[in-house]
């Protein structure tokens, strides 16, 4: 297999008329050169950009390629990206990774996700009480879509949601493509501030909660307080950003495809099957994982070389016409759907994938019983869709019910 002679310039936006499948370049590149290069950078740079499902899965499994963005030839998102904190692990390779995740794996453990499930179903009710007390249209994602993750990951972490406005605002900057260099690394810092002196307040007044946790492991020397606030800065901003993103898109593509509402509100194994379907359609990993090979190495049939830069769009690889049949139809009933990548694959997959799983099962089966009349309220061409952001979704969603 050769690569594309061509090298197109690497390209985020979905198109106006499909805005929830992946730009049609790629379904192209994948067909006739399914590992080829791509321009970052306006030029500066050329990773390979691996498409097919079998290969994406490949590159994330393999301890061959890094995840570390100061790495010379990483296809990071900014030329200037700095290195996250320790407690950012997705962004460091093992030892450190698996030291850092380790001090979080029993917080997301499929039985302490479940204890989190009346309380998701609470939040979910009050949220919809209120939504459906205003007088439409109102906008779905300031008044439920974002407020129901931000509030469970801080009755999680022990947050305050009082402050929830300035962990939003941080956030946004972190996945801000248009942020500079600068912006992001104050991001991470205030996040990490505010989070620091939660520790400490944490020591005097404990809860049952992950803050007081990881608090705990710091006084036992496993961590450091500045690795417990790091952790918990990025659980705040990945519990509530991904999952506002998912709810907010989820909610369209079942209003487009109202025949596939039943399948949310069928009984808890049609949830199940419908939520994988979901993530598999949407993907809203929108700028692609980021790997840079560390050895030499060859991928469906292309080598790769040590210090090469690799993008794999899990959203194009989800789509993959060799692996899920009719890729580009929403399919509740999918048998393969929950061998989506749309957690990532691998030692980095989405430690917090229970949790969000949890949420979407619970969510959406109450947003179309309780709002059975539910409706966008413009058309979908005026929908605004967060094209220059590390996770896809709308900027708003006006609704009327």
């Amino acid at each position: 297999m050769t690569s594309s002679p061509a090298v197109p310039a690497f390209t985020l936006t979905r198109p106006q008329g499909a805005p929830l499948g992946p730009p049609p370049l790629y379904s192209e590149i994948r067909a006739k050169h399914p590992i080829s290069r791509v321009s970052l950078w306006e030029g500066r740079l050329s990773p390979w950009l691996v498409t097919r499902w079998e290969d994406t899965r490949t590159v994330l499994g393999s301890p061959a390629f890094s995840t570390d963005p100061t790495r010379p030839g990483a296809p990071t998102f900014k030329e200037d990206t700095p290195q996250s904190p320790r407690g950012f692990f997705a962004s460091h390779d093992d030892p450190m990774h698996a030291a850092m995740r380790r001090t979080l794996t029993r917080e997301f453990m499929v039985k302490r996700v479940n204890e989190l499930r009346p309380a998701i179903a609470r939040l979910t009710d009050e949220l919809l009480t209120d939504l459906t007390r205003l007088s439409g249209p109102a906008d779905f994602v300031e008044h439920f879509a974002l407020p129901l993750p931000s509030l469970v990951i801080c009755e999680l972490l022990g947050v305050p949601y009082e402050d929830h406005t300035f962990f939003q605002e941080h956030s946004k900057a972190i996945v801000d493509f248009n942020a500079t260099a600068q912006e992001t690394r104050q991001a991470f810092a205030s996040l990490a501030e505010y989070l620091l002196a939660l520790v400490g307040t944490k020591r005097t007044k404990p809860g049952n909660d992950v803050v007081t946790r990881l608090a705990a492991q710091a006084d036992e020397g496993v961590i450091t307080d500045q690795d417990a606030a790091d952790l918990s800065a990025f659980l705040l901003f990945a519990g509530h950003e991904t999952t506002a993103n998912m709810i907010a898109l989820s909610t369209i593509a079942l209003l487009n495809h109202p025949d596939q509402i039943p399948h949310i509100l069928g009984g808890e194994g049609q949830v199940a099957s419908a939520v994988e379907e979901l993530l598999r359609y949407l993907s809203i990993v929108h700028g692609g994982l980021r790997r840079t090979a560390v050895e030499d190495v060859t991928i469906g049939g292309v080598t790769i070389r040590a210090g090469e830069g690799v993008i794999v769009p899990v959203h194009v690889a989800n789509r993959d016409p060799e692996f899920f049949t009719d890729p580009d139809d929403l399919d509740p009933g999918r048998a393969n759907a929950r061998q989506h990548l749309a957690f990532g694959y691998g030692i980095h997959q989405c430690l917090g994938q229970p949790l969000a799983r949890a949420e979407l099962q619970i969510v959406l089966p109450e947003v179309f019983r309780r709002l059975p009349e539910l409706k966008i309220a413009v058309p979908m061409d005026e929908v605004a869709f967060k094209q220059d952001t590390i996770v896809y979704g709308v900027v708003e969603l006006p609704v009327t019910w």
